[in-house]
């Protein structure tokens, strides 16, 4: 049984020391069980599928966050089993209350509901869904301004000063923010996830948490945001991928289940003079038939 231990001595996992980032190497050293990884855009996953265990990893090498899935999803790398160990927090066990009808509280501590529990550097944040903790993500805890060096309207949205085009389809607009943004480079600034949720000061996006389904503040971004008509002539194909740019930033780590942003309709096509050619994947089936009846040579991924 994995046992794991965060007081003010650190963290320990069956007794061996860690430190974030830890090297994948010596995590095997302290979860001794078979994992396996999957390459996401962003990170890749470590799971232990027998421990119920995620890691995150921004180089491959070494693993920036744990997370003990006690309900876990059903995404390519969840892991195929709930998280059985135990988690002790200053020699105390956290406590779950898991009840066959209604869960009335969840307990972490005696004393506590729920939130993160902080001892040094190192903190542990608590999911819960319907009074139950369904994972409890273990990382580096770090003070810092998360605004600095960011401008103030980087990603502030502004009128333009000329003709813009207008869609009536968003997943077609998506595959054009692409060629331009990212392929091109002619559309800025470019969006990066991570810099925008340090930015945006509505509320606090946590990409860990909420990276798995589409962001609203990311997706209404990508709405609002203007295209200059005279970038029209600039595009001469769109070419869907679930590891596209647009769509690691919508959900980075949706391992490209982008269909919430499918092409309905080519009706705006018919705004770009040179384009001849789409590559997709994410587009309703009568979308096909009405590129070619534009001259769009159109072909499925």
């Amino acid at each position: 049984m994995t046992t794991i231990h965060l007081s003010s001595t650190g963290l320990k996992i069956n007794l061996v020391s860690i430190e974030f980032p830890v090297s994948i190497e010596t995590l095997k050293d302290g979860l001794d069980a078979n994992y396996r990884s999957v390459k996401l855009k962003e990170n890749t996953i470590f799971t232990w599928d027998d421990l119920g265990i995620l890691g995150y990893s921004g180089d491959g090498e070494h693993i920036d966050s744990l997370t003990l899935e006690l309900e876990p999803d059903a995404f390519e790398f969840s892991p195929k089993t709930k998280f059985s160990g135990t988690f002790y927090f200053n020699d105390e066990e956290i406590v779950n209350y898991y009840k066959t009808h209604k869960a009335e509280r969840v307990e972490l501590f005696e004393g506590d509901d729920c939130g993160a529990l902080v001892q040094n550097n190192i903190s542990a944040w608590f999911d819960v869904n319907d009074n139950r903790i369904s994972a409890i993500e273990i990382s580096t805890y770090e003070i810092y301004n998360r605004w600095e060096g960011i401008p103030e309207d980087k990603y502030s949205i502004k009128p333009l000063n000329e003709e813009e085009i207008t869609f009536v389809d968003f997943g077609f607009k998506l595959s054009i923010i692409e060629e331009l943004m990212y392929v091109k480079g002619l559309l800025k600034p470019l969006f990066d996830i991570h810099e925008f949720a340090r930015w945006y000061k509505e509320r606090d996006i946590d990409i860990n948490e909420e990276g798995y389904e589409p962001i609203a503040e990311v997706e209404q971004y990508f709405k609002d945001l203007p295209i200059p008509k005279r970038l029209a002539s600039e595009i001469t194909e769109i070419y869907q991928d679930g590891g596209n740019d647009i769509y690691m930033n919508l959900s980075p780590f949706s391992g490209g289940a982008v269909e919430y942003w499918d092409i309905e309709s080519a009706e705006d096509a018919k705004q770009f003079p040179n384009l001849k050619k789409a590559t997709l994947c994410y587009a309703k089936d009568c979308v096909y038939d009405e590129f070619s009846a534009l001259g769009i040579d159109a072909e499925s991924l």
